[in-house]
């Protein structure tokens, strides 16, 4: 095992640099681009470093095993973090793939100890996972803030639907209005006019905003408005209702909040205040018994 070890790191790096050569080598379009730049006298047209690394995680995701459900889950997963764009799927793959590569490759180096295959293992493990760990909070953040803002978008829907606006203008205007203070949320509301000035039903768009943003509350609000639109009542009363029962689930999500204020405080007192405690209130009690007990203990 000893002399095995040193073998699959020698093999590992060889086959690394190999596969970097490989991936960053140029490809017969990228010449023809290069050469067409120099001749016109520009270099804006050569690709520039941080698209020769996208072009090599790409290429490096090809060699990843993709099941259906697992794409299924990180395309989602990703389109609740904001990555709508077609390659971001094959990136994040790549990425994921080239930190397990990098971690296998750190941890069977004598860099962080004596190295071994358990701990190159775990190694890889552990980099196979940090991206999709990173991409979850990524998400987790995005949700947070599209939650928090929707209070504001549901009065400003208001006061549109109210001035006379019709749904549509009214979901356009507040997203120009929110695109500086809450760029998430506008961001989605634009993708829905987008959809809708595209041919696409007011119902299919206002699903698909819930379904891509992950939200429960923007969810619950698009069904609210195609239950709206489908019976025909009032849009603005509707609108109304839904935003104090948003209120009320926003009152409700802070007093859970509080009351886990105490547990949580929980281990940081027993293990970081409660220690310092003793030892300043029984540390010098404790000094002077030792000096008192021992000297008559030998004796």
């Amino acid at each position: 095992m000893a002399f095995l070890l040193p073998v699959l790191a020698f093999a590992f790096v060889a086959l690394l640099i190999a596969g970097a050569a490989m991936a960053f080598a140029p490809g017969g379009n990228a010449l023809i681009a290069r050469r067409l730049g120099e001749l016109g006298g520009g270099r804006d047209q050569a690709p520039g470093y941080t698209e020769m690394v996208a072009k090599s995680l790409k290429r490096l995701s090809h060699y990843a095993p993709k099941s259906a459900s697992e794409m299924s889950k990180l395309q989602k997963r990703l389109l609740c973090a904001g990555y709508r764009g077609k390659e971001a799927l094959p990136l994040f793959i790549g990425i994921r793939l080239g930190f397990a590569l990098l971690a296998f490759g750190v941890a069977s180096s004598p860099l962080v100890g004596r190295p071994n295959v358990l701990m190159a293992l775990g190694g890889a493990a552990l980099g196979y996972l940090l991206p999709a760990m990173a991409l979850g909070r990524l998400a987790k953040k995005r949700q947070h803030r599209i939650r928090l803002s929707l209070a504001d978008a549901l009065d400003l829907l208001v006061v549109s639907v109210e001035a006379g606006l019709g749904l549509d203008q009214a979901l356009q205007r507040v997203g120009e209005e929110l695109a500086t203070t809450h760029r998430d949320l506008s961001d989605e509301l634009r993708l829905v006019n987008l959809e809708l000035r595209a041919g696409k039903a007011r119902a299919d768009a206002l699903r698909h905003l819930g379904e891509r943003t992950g939200v429960d509350d923007l969810a619950s609000l698009a069904a609210m408005l195609i239950q709206t639109d489908k019976f025909g009542t009032s849009v603005a009363q509707s609108l109304r209702v839904h935003s104090e029962t948003l209120r009320t689930k926003r009152r409700q999500r802070a007093e859970e909040a509080a009351a886990k204020t105490g547990v949580k405080m929980v281990f940081p007192l027993v293990f970081c205040i409660f220690p310092a405690i003793w030892v300043v209130t029984i540390g010098p009690a404790a000094v002077r018994i030792v000096q008192v007990l021992f000297p008559l203990a030998q004796k």
